[in-house]
């Protein structure tokens, strides 16, 4: 039985080998192009993609055949995109517009990461543990950000965006999301020139912060803006809902 597991173990690991896919850069730029994606920060020099579908899904029907999209792209990383490296540019492409890839990346630190997807048919964009500048613009994509340090640059039109940043964090920061919510929790240290604005919405802060806010009323027919220097001022950090709310709390 016990002979039986470890080969279960090593086809299993064999597998997951097959699965991965590894880009040689420690900087540069990763542009994303896919529904959904898992991307976090980690000390090593490659760009390593990992998927849970992929080679997994098979097809007798397609045996011999490679898969292809209206872009003429092909899977050329085993794990359902295509990848493309232009100089220091790396693009990614999903296949399919449908049944995304499982996909999951490690960056390097020194990477420029960007996001973009347009369509609705897309997930959640989770971005974790990372001192990477990041750009994300996307229309029904979920933002989750999860101990960051930015700079960021965030908009989603249907989607909503959740952000806990670490302790060194870095400006600008700006977030937007249209017709959704935002929720942000800072350390309470941060040095920043805070705008928050909603046209429809409410905003909410934490209390207790040490921080210098005023209150301007006046500045636009509909909705609320608030104004202020946190900690004495510092980098630029824009949150604005359109149509949603705003939440600032302190770590």
């Amino acid at each position: 039985m016990k002979k039986l597991m470890m080969i279960a173990l090593v086809l299993v690991a064999a597998t997951l080998q097959a699965q991965e896919y590894k880009v040689a850069k420690s900087s540069g730029r990763l542009e994303l192009y896919v529904g959904k994606v898992t991307v976090e920060g980690y000390a090593g020099n490659e760009i390593v993609f990992t998927s849970k579908s992929g080679k997994s899904e098979t097809d007798s029907r397609a045996a011999g055949l490679r898969s292809v999209n209206g872009s003429g792209l092909e899977d050329n990383t085993g794990v359902g995109i295509h990848v493309a490296v232009k100089d220091n540019i790396i693009e990614v492409y999903q296949l399919k517009k449908l049944n995304h890839p499982d996909l999951k990346i490690l960056v390097p630190k020194g990477i420029v990461v960007s996001f973009k997807h347009d369509s609705k048919y897309g997930g959640d964009a989770i971005f974790r543990n990372m001192e990477n500048e990041i750009e994300i613009s996307c229309q029904y994509n979920n933002i989750v950000l999860e101990n960051i340090t930015g700079p960021l640059t965030a908009k989603t039109l249907y989607g909503s965006i959740d952000a806990v940043f670490g302790n060194n964090v870095k400006g600008p920061i700006s977030m937007v999301s249209v017709y959704s919510h935002i929720d942000i929790t800072l350390p309470q240290t941060v040095k920043a020139n805070l705008k928050m604005l909603t046209s429809y919405g409410e905003l909410f802060m934490a209390s207790g912060f040490p921080w210098e806010i005023v209150i301007k009323d006046g500045m636009q027919q509909w909705g609320d803006k608030v104004e202020g220097k946190l900690n004495g001022g510092g980098f630029a950090l824009d949150l604005r809902s359109d149509y949603g709310k705003v939440y600032l709390r302190k770590k």
